[in-house]
């Protein structure tokens, strides 16, 4: 199906150094298994905090803007026209953030298997999702955050 962006209302995101708007255009087009948005990125702010897939591979494609990627092996500057492959794994870990003096516009686009587990280094954290994908806005059966620390033993609580 066919969706032009111009036609899709912005979602916004804002919470402390996490500030973007974006568009949903496959999920828009009636995509399923392939997912894609149109982000902004205002200067001076952060996407998604630092985080990978361990089921899902990103990808990431500059049309405007200049910015830079924070990586597993450090931070890659970013500019139009710039393509970032985003492996699942530890090794596609990313974080966007926009240090120049105009909105930092980009595509984000990945695999939508399910179930997946994402990853958050900075935090010890980890999300768990099953019925529907990261990026989906459909129900999920099982879905959360969790502390890695918070590990227990398989049998507690088990007869």
């Amino acid at each position: 199906m066919h969706v032009n962006e111009a036609e899709l209302d912005w979602e916004t995101v804002d919470h402390d150094e996490t500030g973007f708007r974006r568009k949903r255009l496959a999920a828009a087009a009636g995509g399923e298994r392939l997912g894609c948005s149109l982000y902004e990125l205002p200067p001076g702010e952060r996407s998604w905090p630092f985080h990978y897939h361990t089921g899902n591979e990103e990808a990431l494609y500059v049309l405007a803007g200049t910015g830079q990627l924070r990586t597993a092996d450090g931070v890659e500057e970013l500019e139009a026209g710039a393509y970032v492959a985003m492996p699942a794994g530890e090794a596609g870990a990313h974080r966007v953030s926009n240090d120049g003096d105009e909105t930092l516009r980009y595509l984000a686009v990945s695999t939508m298997d399910d179930p997946d587990v994402t990853v958050y280094p900075d935090s010890g954290k980890i999300g768990v999702f099953a019925g529907s994908p990261p990026g989906s806005t459909e129900s999920r059966t099982v879905a959360g955050y969790y502390r890695r620390d918070d590990e227990v033993d398989y049998w507690l609580d088990e007869a």
